[in-house]
């Protein structure tokens, strides 16, 4: 691949690509930090090839970038040469041999029952803030959906006799969400005592102190609040919410493909890393409690 036709204006494209596929704008600034290394580095060649994505690679080894960041850094790089494939500036992706460094998985952090009832108990609902705050909290772990699912849910998108949402998903695709009777409770309270009061006409369910819609961002600080005046040593993401969710409904016995159609996962090995959390929290029922057992 001539750099002459590896461009800032190629970079560009490609954010605005990843925008129209509904990505998070968490996941377009991670693609943005890891591109526009490449892009520096990638100033002192005239050629990129398999070869001198290697010696890239190398450099992040040298300047010791960990497997997981290596392995974020090549899924970023494959995919914007996809996508030049794609649309036909590039006839092969350089890194279509590359193979990701093998990392030791990590059980994703999920909040136990205790901890979560102490969480919610933190917003004020008397608060017109306070009890959107505590909606946010309830949908995320009522309905597992993604920071970025959540921000862009429409008034027209719930369907209040149901007990469902429709989610916007990764790559545009649609799913249905469901919730229960606190959240439908919760849900029916907020919109009467605080959206009418911050902005009854707007088109999103969820909205900031302007009246304007919320972004992932604020929502991430809501939740580093909530946590940091619950008292809890926890390191919880408006993500750990989600993990909770599918780690709950497994461990009360629900089943994979179900918790997989929820989650709005493709794969259904996506949805299995959290069997490995549900499996171990089996043993430490049963190492507590039968009789041959237990500890000394």
């Amino acid at each position: 691949m001539d750099l002459k036709i590896f461009m800032k204006k190629d970079l560009n494209e490609f954010y605005k690509y990843l925008e129209n596929k509904n990505y998070s704008s968490h996941t377009i600034a991670s693609y943005k930090k890891d591109l526009n290394q490449f892009y520096t580095f990638a100033q002192n060649t005239n050629k990129i090839d398999y070869n001198f994505i290697r010696k890239y690679l190398q450099f992040l080894y040298d300047k010791k970038y960990t497997s997981k960041s290596i392995s974020r850094h090549i899924s970023s790089l494959k995919s914007f040469f996809k996508y030049l494939t794609k649309i036909g500036k590039i006839k092969e992706n350089p890194c279509l041999l590359i193979s990701n460094p093998k990392i030791t998985k990590k059980l994703p952090n999920y909040i136990n029952y205790n901890d979560l009832e102490i969480l919610f108990k933190v917003p004020d609902k008397s608060d017109v803030l306070g009890l959107r705050n505590l909606l946010i909290l309830e949908l995320l772990y009522s309905c597992g959906v993604r920071v970025s699912e959540l921000v862009n849910i429409k008034l027209k998108d719930v369907d209040f006799d149901n007990n469902r949402i429709l989610i916007l998903g990764k790559g545009n695709k649609e799913r249905y969400v469901l919730y229960g009777k606190v959240c439908c409770e919760l849900l029916n309270e907020y919109l009467l005592k605080s959206r009418s009061k911050l902005n009854k006409n707007s088109e999103y369910l969820l909205v900031n102190k302007f009246g304007n819609k919320i972004t992932d961002r604020s929502i991430r600080m809501i939740i580093d609040d909530i946590i940091k005046k619950s008292g809890l040593k926890l390191n919880v993401s408006p993500h750990t919410f989600r993990h909770t969710f599918a780690t709950h409904l497994l461990n009360e016995g629900a089943d994979l493909k179900i918790v997989q159609e929820l989650l709005g996962h493709e794969n259904i090995a996506t949805t299995g890393i959290y069997t490995h959390i549900s499996n171990e929290h089996l043993r430490h029922i049963y190492l507590e409690t039968h009789p041959r057992a237990k500890k000394e």
